[in-house]
């Protein structure tokens, strides 16, 4: 099996980059859902790395399979923000009246944003580890 992780952590940058462009245009629906994405394959990089196969959009789920990797307990804050923003950003019945941009800011948007960056940060030194 090719080893892909480095790819999956490339394709986390481009999303995170995506968030922040997102967020100078002030689409901030798109902002909190590129960061959940940029979230989501920095860790399955990690799983790529370590020969582990996963499927789920969840930060949460995906965080559970990485325990023993310790990392820092604030991570489950991030994954609940997070988590949130794989459907409820991009499909009107997501909520009881109004489309997706109707809901999301600035905030929201940079609270996303730095959330996953810390995620990818952290992911980015385990990808980069010898083993």
């Amino acid at each position: 099996m090719v080893q892909r992780s480095k790819d999956w952590l490339r394709q986390a940058e481009r999303d995170l980059l995506h968030a922040k462009n997102a967020h100078k245009d002030k689409d901030y629906e798109w902002s909190c859902f590129a960061a959940q994405q940029a979230s989501e394959k920095a860790l399955k990089a990690v799983y790529e790395k370590n020969n582990k196969s996963v499927k789920g959009h969840s930060i949460v789920g995906l965080l559970e399979g990485l325990k023993k990797f310790k990392f820092p307990k604030e991570f489950y804050t991030y994954a609940k923000i997070l988590s949130r923003y794989y459907i409820e950003t991009r499909y009107p019945n997501g909520f009881p009246e109004g489309a997706p941009a109707d809901y999301f800011d600035e905030k929201l948007s940079k609270e996303a944003i730095d959330a996953a960056e810390k995620i990818l940060k952290w992911c980015r030194g385990i990808v980069s580890r010898k083993k």
